[in-house]
């Protein structure tokens, strides 16, 4: 099966950046009001000196977080799960270092807002669902530390607390999201604009020089007759698949080993006038690999079609899209195929058929369907499934 995927804007770039600059900014700041509470409450404290080791691991952190995730390579699960880790031990570890009254008469946490540092860097990096996954585990020990004093009911300083964390990894996850996408999208578009005004201007040269020579050869071979004709007639197929391809459909290049690419621009430049090429109205995207081997197996059966016909044959090239499935069709009126006569062939070693077209569908998981009669034409019908 083949699978549709969809490319992810480049971790740490564009608008991703300032959000990890603005949580770096935001750690610092946590770190040193986390630090005032200590200092203006340590002397309160079951175990000071428990305090002031919290602390101090708290600030080797928030030095070691900022430099680290500067860099968009170190910004994945290893680096993330060990922040959310030791923010999460540090503030269980506020449990035993501060005192029964202190936890239910709802005093802020040792950690206080520093623990909200996790949270915002899995919303950026993930989006909302990471987000609110990463307040989850910041805010279920802590509401069962408050539990265990009775300080955790609605409308307490800790529940108030948590909910503020949800709402930070929800709205700071949607909002980096929804960003990033906004990013790629006008990325994508600068990208086909300036596609569409080289291929423009590419086309006013080809017209006032190429196109305009192929013409003139078509029309004069057609004339002339004879062998001159049969030049007429090829320069006539060169002057429709060249005006195809500086006025088709132009796709961005793909992006990475899964990048998609339009099916419909691959098959349009094998239009000629000898060859119609039928298309949906929307995009036909695929891996560029499975689009490159069912473009290759619709080269082959149209060689076949002129190979093996009149030069005045027609093919009609169907292309259809039906969600689960692609479906491309090559059919010709020229004098069919007879019966036996593919096996002949494949026995003889001459595998257009069974290599070229077969193959290529066989390895792709997909189908091949023939269907010819002598005097009546033949159609290939190639299909290939997709999740």
């Amino acid at each position: 099966m083949i699978p549709r995927t969809r490319t992810s804007a480049a971790p740490g770039v564009g608008f991703e950046a300032p959000l990890w600059r603005a949580l770096a900014v935001f750690r610092v700041i946590s770190f040193f009001y986390a630090a005032s509470l200590v200092y203006e409450n340590v002397s309160g404290y079951r175990y000071p000196a428990g305090g002031w080791t919290v602390l101090g691991v708290m600030g080797a952190w928030t030095v070691y977080a900022v430099w680290a995730f500067r860099v968009p390579a170190r910004r994945r699960f290893p680096l993330l799960f060990a922040d959310l880790a030791i923010a999460t031990l540090c503030l269980i570890a506020s449990a035993g270092v501060e005192t029964g009254d202190q936890l239910s008469g709802g005093t802020a946490n040792l950690t206080a807002s520093w623990v909200a540092g996790p949270v915002l860097a899995w919303a950026v990096w993930g989006g909302k669902r990471t987000g609110i996954t990463a307040a989850i585990v910041v805010a279920t020990p802590d509401l069962a530390i408050r539990s265990a004093y009775g300080s955790a009911g609605l409308g307490s300083k800790p529940m108030d607390g948590a909910v503020l964390v949800f709402v930070a990894g929800l709205v700071i996850g949607h909002v980096a999201k929804l960003g990033i996408d906004t990013e790629l999208r006008l990325r994508r578009a600068t990208e086909f604009e300036a596609a569409t005004k080289e291929r423009e201007r590419l086309a006013r040269g080809i017209h006032d020089s190429v196109l305009q020579v192929l013409s003139l050869v078509a029309r004069r071979g057609g004339e002339l007759g004879g062998d001159a004709a049969e030049l007429g007639r090829l320069a006539g197929e060169q002057e429709a698949a060249l005006r195809a391809l500086i006025t088709g459909h132009v796709t961005p290049a793909p992006r990475g080993e899964s990048g998609l690419i339009d099916l419909r621009t691959l098959l349009s430049a094998r239009a000629s006038t000898t060859v119609s090429v039928a298309a949906p109205a929307t995009p036909v995207e695929l891996p560029a690999h499975t689009a490159g081997e069912l473009d290759a197996a619709v080269g082959a059966a149209l060689d076949n079609v002129r190979a093996h016909c009149a030069p005045e044959v027609k093919a009609w090239v169907l292309l259809e899209d039906a969600g689960d499935a692609v479906t491309v069709s090559v059919r010709d009126d020229g004098p069919g195929i007879p019966e036996g006569r593919l096996r002949e062939a494949a026995d003889a070693g001459r595998l257009g058929v069974a290599q070229s077209i077969t193959g290529r569908l066989h390895d792709l998981g997909g189908t091949v369907s023939i269907t010819s009669a002598p005097g009546e034409g033949t159609e290939i019908e190639m299909t290939v499934p997709l999740t």
